[in-house]
């Protein structure tokens, strides 16, 4: 039995790749399985439109390659935010959260990702927060019919940019289907903003961490750093999350032209399996 599993994120390719393509190069590259992206462009928000023959397209595409997609960064409630003091989009927000947990169930997606954001493009309030919080009720409901696992993600802006946060709405909801899916990137970021360590956030979580996106940052830079070059402590969260027997993450990472891509994703998988196998198959830690 693995003592982990490893999944990259989809936007580490290039977008214009073929489903089989990248799911046949996330294998080669030595990742487990892929984290599928809605993001909030028209493009990912469409895939949620997919036929029957599309969504079967893809389970096959799945199947013959040997590659699963365990997880789904929905990210589309960047633009259609479920705080939003516009009912309209709220009621998009809905139909997204609806149409997401129908596509995962559908392709054998286990965890879908939340952004932690009450509203993005809006300024945010005690009325976000408590449309927010009436908006993730329906949605834990929606969950629960599917089994879905709903995690946030700790970002980068104030609202939810730690574990904590995270967890006062999950205690607010009491929903065996909602908890926290954060990044490690993110958090050590945080840590300095409060001056508090990133493993007494993640404690904070302890039995509510489904997943770990693992990311690179540095102070006040949030993207694109490469693996290596920022500050984030892999072994010591690793070793924390071992501990709590989290065993799903994510190398979190983008395609930025790069001619070199395969070999970019090559060196995350080493990089990233490095940290990991030192902690999970190593009785010293």
């Amino acid at each position: 039995m693995k003592k982990y599993q490893l999944g990259v994120y989809e936007k580490s390719m290039p977008n214009h790749l073929t489903w089989p393509e990248k799911l046949t190069i996330a294998k080669e590259t030595g990742f487990d399985y892929v984290e599928i992206s809605i993001d909030e462009s028209d493009e990912k928000l469409n895939r949620l439109e997919y036929t029957k023959e599309e969504r079967f397209a893809l389970k096959k595409a799945i199947y013959d390659t040997g590659t699963p997609i365990y997880s789904m960064c929905l990210s589309g409630h960047r633009k259609y935010p479920l705080g939003s003091r516009s009912a309209e989009v709220r009621e998009k927000g809905l139909r997204i959260m609806e149409k997401a947990i129908d596509f995962a169930a559908d392709l054998g997606i286990r965890i879908i990702q939340l952004a932690g954001y009450d509203v993005y493009y809006e300024e945010s309030g005690e009325d976000t927060r408590e449309l927010f919080l009436m908006g993730l009720q329906k949605a834990c409901e929606m969950a629960a019919l599917k089994g879905m696992i709903l995690g946030f993600e700790t970002m980068e802006t104030n609202f939810m940019d730690t574990v904590e946060k995270s967890m006062s709405y999950i205690k607010r909801l009491n929903s065996p289907y909602l908890g926290v899916y954060p990044d490690i990137g993110n958090l050590t970021n945080a840590s300095l903003i409060y001056d508090r360590s990133v493993n007494s956030d993640l404690e904070t979580g302890k039995g509510h961490i489904f997943a770990t996106h693992l990311k690179e940052t540095y102070p006040g830079h949030y993207r694109e750093v490469p693996f290596g070059t920022g500050h984030t402590d892999y072994l010591t969260q690793l070793k924390l999350l071992k501990e709590m027997n989290v065993k799903l993450f994510v190398g979190e990472f983008w395609y930025t032209g790069s001619e070199i891509w395969k070999e970019d994703l090559t060196f995350a998988n080493q990089f990233l399996r490095g940290h990991l196998d030192k902690v999970f198959c190593n009785d010293v830690f």
